[in-house]
């Protein structure tokens, strides 16, 4: 699993990724922070303010997610920006990597709030997304979309499609980057069982 924010608008801070530990996951378990450090990662360098006003937060509440952020590694100051109070942050990494399948113990309880923050953090960006639907561009108005499809699958299956759709991520991910006009995309990919239907059998609840 990914973080709601794959691709980074400034190279050179983000070269690598991260593997999340036990620490970063619970910094990470919170949607607000997941869509800071996104931020962050999409458009480059910002200050409390500016991304308190991109997300329409207190600049006092921006400052404590980056605060935070930066405690757990996962951001640092930009150096040679800001003056007085005006502080100018950056990700520390191109993306955060999950694997619940690979986590254990502590990390696998962790990985349950990220895994929460993760889809709270995704259901708001689909919501900012759709609100500016009347001011997107025809161009891309044309191509983008929202889709849901519904599935008969058990969990290899989930896991063999999704493998074979982070290859094609990864490709598009290299192409794109030398690509004219290339903006920064979001691509949210969501399997999940439908609510209700896969649960433990009685008396493992």
């Amino acid at each position: 699993m990914t973080d709601p924010s794959a691709a980074s608008a400034d190279a050179d801070s983000s070269a690598r990724d991260i593997e999340l530990d036990t620490a970063a996951l619970r910094v990470l378990a919170h949607p607000l922070r997941l869509n800071v450090l996104s931020l962050l990662r999409e458009r480059g360098p910002s200050t409390a303010g500016r991304i308190a006003g991109e997300l329409g937060i207190n600049p006092g509440a921006a400052s404590y997610h980056l605060r935070r952020l930066a405690a757990g590694g996962l951001i640092v100051e930009e150096p040679g920006r800001g003056t007085g109070r005006e502080r100018w942050w950056r990700s520390a990494h191109r993306q955060s990597v999950h694997d619940p399948a690979a986590a254990s113990g502590a990390e696998r309880e962790a990985g349950l709030g990220y895994t929460h923050a993760v889809a709270l953090a995704a259901a708001d960006r689909l919501r900012r997304s759709a609100q500016e639907l009347p001011r997107i561009p025809g161009e891309w108005l044309d191509v983008i979309t929202y889709s849901d499809f519904l599935l008969r699958l058990t969990p290899a299956d989930v896991h063999r499609m999704r493998a074979e759709i982070f290859e094609v991520i990864e490709r598009y991910r290299a192409d794109g980057a030398e690509s004219e006009g290339a903006v920064p995309v979001a691509l949210q990919l969501q399997a999940f069982p439908v609510p209700g239907t896969a649960r433990p059998p009685a008396g493992d609840e």
